[in-house]
């Protein structure tokens, strides 16, 4: 008798233990609108979702065998290139001076700085109405983010300065396809225009 008293009490207590609390917690949450907040747009599409689907600022005429792909944060305008699928072109709006971005470019591939003097005889080229400096770099390839170096890589390009901005068009990839595809970069930065100051 003394067992089955303890059962019930301790089947009782299991089950006011069980009862569903009448309390009720509400939690709330508010903060003040920013400039990234937007209305969502129904039905977007991937590229709309996950990529900048502004429009560039900076507009040309790449050619036909180079391979359109999104624009994002850093890219204004973004291709590939090559058999290899491993041809990089990109066109880009940064800040910095002139010589310090050319320079990142060179210690991407090991290589020494540019003096202001030798910076000052490279080749110049015409970008979107100004005049741009046309840089070249070849050997093992650092893109840095912890990313393997890779060899027998080859760089072309121009880097500009309008407004307190740098325009830079960067073309990077397998040495042997930079060297092909040069003449179509050098009529690609040709066409390029600025549709919006």
């Amino acid at each position: 008798m003394k067992a089955f008293s303890i059962f019930i009490t301790l089947f009782c207590l299991g089950l006011t233990g069980c009862q569903k609390s009448k309390e009720r917690m509400f939690v709330e949450e508010t903060r003040g609108k920013s400039t990234k907040d937007v209305t969502p747009k129904m039905f977007a599409t991937s590229a709309e979702r996950f990529y900048d689907t502004k429009p560039s600022p900076i507009q040309g005429n790449p050619p036909e065998n180079w391979l359109a792909l999104p624009a994002n944060q850093f890219r204004l305008l973004n291709y590939r290139f090559g058999d290899s699928g491993l041809g990089e072109v990109y066109v880009s709006i940064s800040s910095g001076g002139i010589l310090e971005n050319a320079n990142r470019w060179f210690k991407q591939f090991g290589r020494e700085a540019m003096t202001p003097d030798s910076f000052a005889a490279k080749q110049k080229i015409p970008v979107v109405g100004i005049e741009g400096v046309w840089i070249e770099a070849e050997g093992d390839y650092g893109a840095g983010m912890g990313a393997d170096s890779k060899p027998g890589y080859g760089l072309a390009g121009v880097i500009a300065e309008t407004g307190g901005q740098i325009i830079t068009v960067k073309m990077v990839g397998p040495k042997s396809e930079v060297d092909v595809q040069k003449p179509a970069l050098r009529d690609f930065i040709g066409s390029l225009r600025m549709t919006e100051k």
